[in-house]
């Protein structure tokens, strides 16, 4: 008879194929029951909701919220597709956001599908998804799939968010507007819908940050189409931009953005600099007390993975 150990190291050896491929998010099918109560019980695996697992570190407090949030888009994937196959979508909202590489997790995000029935599933430290229903799927041209999940192209998205979407979050509109490289495809959807008003507020906006020559091409363009356009700036006075130039990543962009936006107010809330250590022997016995802690700290939003060094341990274990 197999002695516990040996048990949980065969389990183990279960998880870690499925952890080859980086998943974090697993379906309770997936695992034999036993495999998944030993799993569970041993710390390796944690339920989210009835059918759903994901797997943080066994020595992990319960009350620890990284676990979650670093599977959180992985399983909001996974379980839209489970439940509504490929017809379904992120909000323009949200898709701006994860286009921007801003992957904050909000409080509630909503799923767009015809198939939604307008519930919540509340999920844990106080998330939730909320499936919204809709009559039919946008066009498939308005449609990608990033990292599993299905999001409105960036210039379908800046047509659909409204007008205060734009003043709320300007780094992240900067951003996704850094990365389109003229106005073709915004003039498509623009004199598909006639969005005049849209047009105005896209022209204004792509101004603002230095792209002078998009900003001109459309309204002429709507102009000669017979649309009446008014150009109108949807970002606060106050805010600043950093030039907008197209940049190989968005992640980079964000960066630059911010670091123009933040830069002054930061350094006008600092302190003045202290300047170098009087006893440089005590700093740094300072810094090696708190190394460790801080190590401890950069590495644990990495998650866990079970290795096959980690299988043999449980199996040499007494």
């Amino acid at each position: 008879m197999a002695t516990p150990k040996e048990k949980l190291a065969s389990s183990l050896a279960q998880l870690e194929e499925f952890q080859r491929t980086g998943r974090r998010v697993f379906r309770s099918g997936e695992l034999t029951r036993l495999c998944r109560e030993r799993l569970v019980k041993s710390g390796f695996l944690r339920q989210v909701m009835k059918g759903w697992l994901i797997s943080p570190r066994p020595d992990v407090n319960p009350g620890d919220t990284t676990p979650w949030y670093a599977a959180f888009w992985e399983f909001c994937a996974s379980f839209c597709t489970t439940r509504f196959g490929e017809a379904w979508h992120l909000s323009p909202e949200q898709s701006l956001l994860l286009h921007a590489e801003n992957t904050l997790i909000r409080r509630q995000v909503v799923i767009y599908s015809p198939k939604g029935t307008d519930n919540r599933v509340e999920l844990p430290f106080d998330t939730s998804l909320y499936d919204l229903k809709q009559k039919d799927m946008p066009p498939h041209a308005d449609l990608t799939t990033r990292n599993c999940l299905r999001l409105f192209m960036p210039e379908a998205a800046l047509i659909r968010v409204p007008g205060a979407f734009f003043a709320s979050n300007p780094v992240d509109v900067q951003v996704v507007l850094s990365g389109i490289r003229d106005a073709t495809d915004l003039l498509v959807r623009l004199l598909d819908g006639g969005h005049s008003v849209v047009a105005g507020r896209l022209a204004g906006a792509l101004r603002r940050p230095g792209r002078a020559t998009a900003a001109d091409e459309i309204p002429t363009v709507m102009k000669r189409f017979g649309y009446g356009i008014r150009e109108n700036d949807p970002f606060a006075p106050a805010q600043t931009f950093s030039t907008s130039n197209r940049v190989h990543a968005p992640i980079v962009g964000r960066l630059q953005s911010m670091l123009k936006t933040f830069r002054e107010p930061v350094i006008a809330a600092f302190p003045n600099a202290p300047g170098l250590p009087q006893d440089t022997s005590a700093y740094l016995s300072f810094v090696d007390e708190i190394y460790q802690n801080d190590a401890y700290n950069s590495l644990s939003i990495e998650g866990y993975r079970v290795t096959p060094e980690l299988i043999e341990q449980v199996r040499a274990c007494g």
